[in-house]
């Protein structure tokens, strides 16, 4: 009843992670143009304030969506 399906993991089983969008588009402008390591370092930098920026824009829609549900109406207790 508890066996894990095809494609679950168990816990001896070693945990797969997603490539990141950003690291896979480093590799392929590496794969193309060969760059040096000034170039890596730039892209480095890049794929943080890429991942900085989604992470912003996150943290704004958590604000707007947590500014919604505080309205309502004091009620005097006697």
């Amino acid at each position: 009843m508890n066996n894990p399906k095809k494609g679950q993991s168990t816990t001896a089983e070693q945990v797969t992670y997603e490539p990141c969008p950003c690291r896979e588009l480093v590799d392929t402008v590496r794969q193309f143009l060969g760059v040096s390591p000034a170039v890596r370092q730039h892209l480095a930098n890049s794929r943080v304030e890429f991942l900085k920026a989604i992470r912003e824009v996150l943290n704004e829609r958590i604000e707007h969506l947590s500014g919604q549900g505080q309205k309502g109406t004091k009620v005097a207790v006697e």
